[in-house]
Order: structure tokens, then C-alpha cells, then sequence
């Protein structure tokens, strides 16, 4: 039998969202970090700056492993200092590799 969570989602179903983090988050290795803590759950998706100074990444996998993605991003690495985490739902692009991004 199949547990539902919290959401309503089904045990094993996928997440995808695009999230947008705000704050001193460029020049801190904020990037860096979201790759290496992305790829330790399993996510599938990229990350990039933006010209206004926020960074954006769009998280793809198992919805507990993207739930906690996001929450890590409300910290990120030491030097970040974040301010926000804005978040949508978002086209699921399929299992893959997380990856860094140029600036959009």
C-alpha cells in the first residue's frame, strides 16, 4: 500500500519547483553549494545568478528530497546571507544530473 504525505502527494512521487533566492547570495559560493547539496539528494535541475543579484534554481526529484532542498536554501553556505526564498511549480525536465548554469 502507497502513504500519502502532508501535501496529498503519493510516497515515491515527483517535485518539481523553481525557486528564487534573494539576499547576499552571489560571490558567497552559493552556487557551488546548491550543485554539491542538490546532487548529495539525488535532484535533478540547474542553477545560475541572475542579473538582479538573486540566484535561481529549478529543483526536480522526489518531493522529500526537494522539500529539503528548499528549506536548506533558506541558509545556504556560511557566507550567504539570504533574505528570501521565492518559490513556483515548475515543468518536471526528468531524471538528470543538477548543473551550474550561465548568468541569466
Amino acid at each position: 500500500m502507497t502513504k500519502g504525505t502532508a501535501d496529498g502527494m503519493v510516497d515515491g512521487a515527483r517535485r518539481a519547483v523553481l525557486a528564487r533566492i534573494g539576499g547576499t547570495v552571489q560571490g558567497v559560493w552559493y552556487r557551488g553549494w546548491t550543485v554539491e547539496t542538490a546532487q548529495s539528494l539525488g535532484l535533478s535541475g540547474w542553477v545560475r545568478n541572475r542579473a538582479d543579484g538573486t540566484v535561481e534554481a529549478l529543483f526536480a526529484g522526489p518531493v522529500a528530497a526537494v522539500d529539503h532542498m528548499l528549506v536548506a536554501c533558506q541558509d545556504g553556505p556560511p557566507a550567504a546571507r539570504v533574505s528570501g526564498v521565492t518559490v513556483s511549480a515548475a515543468a518536471d525536465p526528468g531524471e538528470g544530473v543538477f548543473e551550474q548554469r550561465p548568468t541569466l
